[in-house]
């Protein structure tokens, strides 16, 4: 199965710049394509996710907030 991952973060987030590391080098290894939303450029995204950025999505679902968890993210996608 393809899996996508999608990561809504905002510029100036360190712990988003955490995630988009992790993401970016799990997504690379495994082939998984991967985006980021920047939630300051819709006022939906802001009033969704604005207290627990970053916040990741594996197929358009909910998998972590706040944190990525390298080991739990392959654990997903496998």
């Amino acid at each position: 199965m393809a899996h996508s991952i999608t990561l809504y973060g905002k510029p100036g987030c360190h712990l988003c710049a955490d995630a988009r590391e992790i993401i970016a080098r799990v997504a690379g290894e495994l082939g998984v394509p991967w985006e980021e939303h920047d939630i300051t450029a819709s006022a939906e995204d802001l009033e969704k996710y604005g207290e627990m950025i970053p916040v990741t999505l594996i197929d358009g679902v909910q998998h972590d907030f706040w944190r990525v968890d390298e080991a739990r993210l392959r654990a997903a996608l496998a």
